[in-house]
């Protein structure tokens, strides 16, 4: 019968581990703190960022949204993002992606100390992970962080297995291989200019789609072994506009070892990643004060 990776046991126990920690740090003197830039009045980004404050404040830590206009100019956010990164209360903040137009070249990965940036997307932490780092150092990108941590609990191994990862970008694809790497797994990369998909697919052990295009996996993309693990990573409308992954899971689940599914798959494990980088950021911070007071 085919495992439903479901996250919601991961994130209870993750919950129940890191209102401890956040009393710890108390007992140290320290409250972790998050900042949150969001620019416009996109409503899943409202959604979005109201979550993650919700769940911040749930572990007994604090967390703030500056909620700025959509006619925000380049100059007025280079000056809100400085004057967020460089308060000293704060311990991890990020900036609410997508921005509007006249922003959206902006690589705000590089606007956020490393030591600060609880999203992994500052250069210093990638690449920490190119060089090996498995989190011990660095702080990872959170949705490839939240899909080690749901495979782990549910004790798939990914050492020595052929892990093919669908989708190539800067927040999934691309740093998910290099921390899988680590992991001693073997990964093959596919993306949109890929040839013979199915055929590569079909010889992983593990499939991980995260191409953001909905139920674009389908059976013929499966081996006959029923033995695979598929982690979706997509977050999609359908037809109906029901959410829904990149894999059709109505027609693979059946026919797999194990697969998450959307919602409660892997999107609740990023927004968990994304309190266990604060947490990390502000014990290494304080540690670093310690030293260098």
């Amino acid at each position: 019968m085919t495992q439903i990776l479901k996250a919601k046991q991961v994130v209870e126990q993750g919950i129940e581990e890191l209102s401890k920690k956040c009393n710890q740090l108390k007992k140290w003197g320290i409250t972790p703190y998050m900042k949150v830039l969001l620019v416009g009045e996109n409503p899943a980004s409202q959604i979005y960022t109201r979550n993650k404050k919700r769940y911040i404040e749930k572990l007994g830590a604090k967390c703030d949204i500056i909620h700025l206009p959509d006619s925000l100019s380049e100059s007025d956010f280079i000056f809100e993002v400085g004057k967020m990164v460089s308060d000293q209360a704060v311990h991890g903040c990020f900036v609410q992606l997508p921005l509007p137009d006249q922003l959206s070249h902006i690589d705000v990965g590089e606007l956020i100390p490393p030591s600060k940036d609880v999203d992994g997307f500052h250069q210093n932490n990638l690449i920490g992970v190119l060089n090996g780092d498995c989190g011990e150092k660095v702080l990872l990108s959170c949705t490839p962080k939240g899909i080690l941590t749901l495979l782990r609990h549910y004790n798939i191994e990914v050492a020595g297995k052929h892990v093919v990862i669908i989708g190539r970008s800067m927040i999934v694809g691309k740093p998910l291989a290099m921390l899988l790497t680590n992991h001693h797994a073997t990964v093959t990369i596919c993306h949109s200019k890929t040839q013979n998909l199915e055929k590569i697919t079909s010889q992983a052990d593990i499939i991980i789609a995260a191409i953001g295009r909905a139920k674009m996996i389908g059976v013929k993309h499966l081996s006959s072994s029923g033995n695979q693990v598929i982690v979706d990573v997509g977050m999609n409308q359908d037809e109906n506009g029901k959410l829904c992954g990149d894999v059709d899971f109505a027609a693979v689940s059946e026919r797999v070892q194990a697969i998450t599914p959307v919602p409660g798959g892997v999107g609740p494990m990023t927004i968990l990643s994304l309190a266990e980088n604060l947490f990390q950021a502000a014990r290494e911070q304080f540690e670093q004060q310690e030293i260098n007071p």
